[in-house]
């Protein structure tokens, strides 16, 4: 078996009331999760109140902690 360096990307597990930032999307951003299926999941504007639903994502995740949210821009 040959080795091989590579990406591993693993399904976010988004839970309801849970404060997300997104950077360099289209959905860039201050969100708040409102709903979670198995395939599409709610997101909120805290700010405008606008309500998104889309496909559920995964990338990388970074949890900060004790920082302003939503941002002031």
């Amino acid at each position: 078996m040959s080795h091989h360096d590579f990406t591993l990307f693993t399904p976010y597990p988004f839970k309801v009331g849970q404060k997300i930032r997104i950077n360099g999307t289209k959905r860039a951003g201050d969100w708040e999760v409102i709903e979670v299926g198995d395939l599409k999941m709610t997101i909120k504007c805290p700010i405008s109140g606008t309500e998104l639903k889309c496909d559920r994502f995964c990338g990388f995740m970074e949890e900060r902690h004790n920082e302003p949210w939503p941002a002031d821009n």
